[in-house]
């Protein structure tokens, strides 16, 4: 059965119709679902095509688990956040293979030149900055500020408490600023 006004319906019913048989809500659910988990995979590996075979991992987890699933014990995001994180914290225990070089997004046109160079550069900056911190505090400060969780969902998905999550939030942009303060003119941050 089609599932009217999919956009406007909640991630869990949509999974509990896909686990009824409708491929409508199973559709819905992967265009609104797939984009983040990928970049949530991509910010924590530093790896696109290794964000990319754990975002199809976690996909099919979540629709192996669709048919038992229990409404109102978690959220799908969420429950779906922690898998990536277990996937990819998996992955980066058995190491990194060879990464071939990611393609960059070919220019929409707008923007000049030096500024997609310039916001390339920031980004390569942020992801090795990212890459260098332990793995917990990369994940809360991916899930807080680029991912824009909130701390009680992002104590729920690592499995700590908001306290932790505060503490490792903050160690992390610690970090992550003292890494970056030699680079600030190089980034384009002088005049900030």
């Amino acid at each position: 059965m089609a599932f009217d006004g999919m956009s406007e319906s909640s991630d869990e019913m949509l999974l509990l119709r896909y686990a009824e048989g409708d491929p409508a809500a199973a559709r819905a659910l992967t265009e609104r679902l797939t984009p983040r988990v990928m970049a949530h995979a991509s910010r924590l590996l530093g790896d696109v095509a290794a964000a990319e075979d754990v975002t199809q991992e976690a996909m099919l987890r979540l629709w192996r688990q669709a048919p038992h699933w229990r409404a109102g014990e978690a959220r799908v995001s969420t429950w779906l956040y922690r898998v990536v994180a277990n996937l990819c914290t998996d992955r980066l225990r058995r190491g990194r293979g060879v990464a071939l070089e990611a393609v960059p997004e070919p220019a929409d046109g707008a923007a000049r030149a030096e500024e997609i160079l310039q916001a390339q550069a920031r980004a390569r900056a942020l992801q090795a900055a990212l890459d260098d911190l332990p793995a917990r505090q990369r994940q809360a400060v991916v899930l807080r500020h680029i991912e824009g969780l909130a701390n009680p969902e992002i104590a729920e998905i690592m499995a700590v408490s908001v306290e932790a999550v505060e503490s490792l939030t903050a160690r992390g942009k610690r970090a992550l600023a003292a890494a970056l303060a030699d680079r600030r003119e190089e980034l384009g941050y002088a005049d900030d």
